[in-house]
């Protein structure tokens, strides 16, 4: 997600009310459809989805290319969202409270890391604020996240039975996965930006106030969900 490392500033402060409040619908909405599961579920993750394709195709809008090129980004973009939301809609519940974790963690940790330490700065010309000291505390946050999970998963029988591949996920291969994740979550949170730098604004949209577009919020979770679709069968966690 945008800015997940980027210092408070007093404009910020003083929008800190509306974000919160923002950010309080937002979840319960989210935690809602995660609760109820089953068709509320997909039907949630198919409305964001196509909340992000808008946005995402209000930003290629605004990029000067041919038409040509215009429909082919339109088109691969498109490609990209729907597998994310089929890659959610396919999860396992408590995977999907897995992925959104990882991301939550990639984002807190790269946050205060990147506040703590500073150095270096990974693209500054796409996104000023994110540096590799918060890469690095994103990736640690998640991987320490995903070992929690997966080891507690296994520890209760939850989606990963005895003898299944789960098995071959070490401790080491629980925090890798995490870790791998987390540069994934941070590679969305750039493809986004230099979209936006292209476009030449500053947030996907201005529908949720105080926090900018739903592609704002989900940039970095959309190439995670891609992953854990195809690494969870694969390991056959669920």
């Amino acid at each position: 997600m945008a800015g997940a490392d980027t210092p408070v500033s007093p404009k910020a402060k003083s929008d800190l009310p509306v974000r919160f409040a923002s950010a309080v619908v937002m979840l319960a909405v989210a935690g809602g459809a995660v609760w109820l599961g089953g068709m509320a579920f997909k039907a949630f993750v198919g409305a964001v989805a196509l909340v992000t394709l808008a946005e995402m195709a209000r930003l290629i809008a605004r990029i000067d290319m041919g038409a040509g090129l215009r429909l082919l980004s339109l088109g691969l973009g498109a490609f990209y969202i729907a597998l994310a939301a089929f890659g959610l809609m396919t999860l396992a519940l408590p995977m999907v409270a897995w992925v959104i974790g990882v991301v939550v963690c990639t984002d807190t940790g790269a946050y205060f890391s990147g506040r703590t330490f500073g150095g270096p700065k990974i693209a500054p010309a796409i996104s000023p604020s994110k540096t590799w000291a918060g890469l690095v505390g994103g990736m640690i946050a998640a991987g320490i996240f995903t070992l929690a999970v997966l080891q507690h998963f296994r520890a209760t029988g939850t989606l990963m039975p005895a003898g299944s591949g789960a098995g071959l996920v070490t401790h080491a291969g629980s925090f890798a996965i995490g870790a791998i994740l987390a540069v994934a979550a941070q590679a969305g949170d750039f493809f986004e930006s230099w979209l936006k730098r292209r476009a030449g604004v500053k947030d996907s949209s201005q529908l949720i106030p105080g926090h900018g577009g739903v592609f704002d919020r989900v940039d970095g979770l959309l190439p995670v969900a891609i992953i854990a679709g195809v690494l969870v069968p694969l390991l056959r966690i669920a």
